[in-house]
C-alpha cells in the first residue's frame, strides 16, 4: 500500500489517462495537410511529425494524429478508428459516410466545377445532355445532374481528370478548382460551379463522454484561433471633442478601452475590429479625426 507522501507525485504525473486520448485523422500530404497541422499547432498542441510517420502523439494534450489519404478519412471516422478528422467537405459529401460535421475551418477553400474545352461555345447546362463527363466525384455530380434534369454519362476516374476531353473519353469534366490555372493549362474552361467546399472538422457518431469532453476542449481552442484570425487589435489617438463619434464607429466586442493622454484634450482608444469590416471602419475613423492608428494581429481571442 502506497503511503500518502507519494500522492502529490502521482497526481502530478497522472494528467491524461490512456483511454482518454482522442484520435484525429488528417491528410498525410498536400496543402490541406499543412493547414491542418498549422491549426493544431496554433491551438498550442505540440507534436513531432516526420515525413514518413503515419501517426504521432502530442506531448501536451491527449491527442493522437493519424496521417491518411483524404478520401479514406470519412470512412475511418465513421468506423471509429479515428474519433475526429479534418477533411474537405467535398470528400465528406462524396463518400456519404455516417459522420457529423462539427465545424467549418475556413481554409482549403475550393469548388467543384464542370469544365469543357475552351473552344466550345457553351451556353447552358443543357450542353451536357447525352454527353460524357469524367470525374472523381460521381455521387456529387450525379445528384447535381439529376437536380438539373440533365441526362449524361458519368465516367469515374481516380486522377488526371483534365486529360479526359483531349483523349476522347469525355466531352467535359467535373473536378476540384482553386485558381483555375490547371484547367487553363489543359485547354479547358470552367462553365458551372456545382459545389463549394472548405476544410471541416468531422466526428464519429459514437464518441464516449470522455472523448466528447476532449473534443469540446479542442473546439474551444480552435474557436479562439479562428476568432483571432478574423479580427485585428487597433490602437488610435483621438481628440476629445470627436471622441463620441470615433467610439460610435468602433464595433468592438463590448466597448473600447479609453485612456487619457498626457497631451491635453486627447485620448487613446483601443478596440477590436473584424477583418471583413476593417478598411471601411479605418477610413471612417480617419475622417472622424482619429490619428496615429496602430494595427496589431491577435494570437488568440477568447470570449
Amino acid at each position: 500500500m502506497l503511503s500518502l507522501g507519494f500522492m502529490p507525485f502521482i497526481k502530478h504525473f497522472q494528467v491524461f489517462p490512456m483511454e482518454s486520448t482522442i484520435r484525429i485523422a488528417i491528410q498525410k500530404k498536400g496543402r490541406l495537410s499543412e493547414d491542418s497541422l498549422s491549426l493544431i499547432k496554433e491551438c498550442g498542441i505540440k507534436f513531432s511529425n516526420g515525413r514518413s510517420a503515419l501517426k504521432t502523439k502530442a506531448g501536451n494534450f491527449p491527442l493522437e494524429v493519424f496521417f491518411l489519404r483524404d478520401d479514406d478519412i470519412p470512412g475511418y471516422v465513421e468506423d471509429g478508428i479515428a474519433d475526429l478528422g479534418i477533411v474537405g467537405e467535398n470528400e465528406v459529401f462524396e463518400k456519404n459516410k455516417e459522420v457529423e460535421i462539427l465545424k467549418k475551418l475556413g481554409f482549403s477553400k475550393c469548388r467543384l466545377s464542370l469544365a469543357v474545352p475552351k473552344n466550345i461555345a457553351y451556353s447552358s447546362i443543357s450542353y451536357f445532355n447525352q454527353k460524357n463527363i469524367a470525374t472523381s466525384y460521381p455521387r456529387i455530380l450525379s445528384e447535381y445532374l439529376k437536380e438539373k434534369k440533365i441526362n449524361a454519362v458519368v465516367h469515374e476516374i481516380s486522377g488526371s481528370v483534365e486529360i479526359a476531353p483531349s483523349i476522347g473519353l469525355a466531352e467535359g469534366i467535373c473536378d476540384i478548382v482553386s485558381s483555375g490555372s490547371t484547367l487553363l493549362g489543359n485547354g479547358l474552361k470552367e462553365v458551372e460551379q456545382i459545389f463549394q467546399s472548405e476544410a471541416v472538422l468531422i466526428a464519429t457518431n459514437n464518441l464516449s463522454e470522455e472523448k466528447e469532453a476532449l473534443t469540446r476542449r479542442l473546439l474551444f481552442r480552435i474557436d479562439a484561433v479562428q476568432r483571432a484570425k478574423q479580427n485585428k487589435y487597433v490602437m488610435l489617438n483621438a481628440p476629445n471633442n470627436q471622441l463620441g463619434k470615433v467610439v460610435s464607429l468602433l464595433p468592438g466586442m463590448k466597448s473600447p478601452t479609453i485612456t487619457s493622454l498626457r497631451t491635453e484634450g486627447w485620448s487613446s482608444v483601443q478596440a477590436v475590429i473584424n477583418e471583413n469590416d476593417f478598411w471601411q471602419v479605418i477610413e471612417r475613423l480617419k475622417k472622424a479625426g482619429a490619428e496615429d492608428i496602430i494595427v496589431l494581429p491577435i494570437e488568440k481571442m477568447i470570449l
